[in-house]
């Protein structure tokens, strides 16, 4: 069994098709902020308030790299692709980015607020995020699937497709 990483914008479905996906090929599902979260106390938005961003994100890259040396699917923070020593990680593993347009990403973030870098004006955040972290999805991706507008079963199935070791 290889590693599936997840990678993509805030609301792009890495968790909910990450589950999915994860029961279909009958290995275990990783989301690194619930790891961070559940080993840590407290939630990401509290620790991105208490500690700041830039404590927050030497954390991400500790446990990421961690997890990515375990089997399964584990889903990734939206932000953890643009740190050098995970990019380069996950040049050597099934990474998937999981696309979503901007309208979508609006829709499915709704009030959710538990994102912390979505407070305010979440459609123009959203924006800025998505403009700024696609080049680096697109290089650390080795396989790309739009989300927007499609059932989570939808694109696991496309994934598992791509997947050369499943067939």
């Amino acid at each position: 069994m290889t590693t599936v990483a997840l990678i993509g914008a805030p609301a792009s479905g890495k968790s909910t098709v990450g589950n999915l996906l994860a029961r279909r090929l009958g290995v275990e599902f990783i989301d690194v902020d619930a790891v961070i979260e559940r080993r840590e106390g407290r939630q990401i938005r509290e620790i991105f308030v208490t500690d700041g961003e830039p404590a927050f994100r030497a954390l991400e890259h500790d446990v990421t790299l961690e997890l990515l040396s375990s089997p399964g699917v584990i889903s990734l923070g939206g932000g953890a692709p643009m740190t050098p020593g995970i990019a380069e990680a996950l040049a050597d593993m099934d990474t998937v980015w999981l696309q979503v347009d901007l309208a979508s990403a609006v829709n499915r973030v709704g009030l959710d607020s538990s994102r912390p870098l979505l407070h305010g004006e979440v459609e123009a955040t959203l924006a800025q995020l998505i403009e700024k972290r696609t080049p680096v999805y697109r290089a650390a991706a080795r396989h790309t699937v739009n989300t927007s507008g499609r059932e989570p079963s939808e694109v696991v199935a496309e994934i598992l497709g791509m997947l050369a070791w499943v067939r």
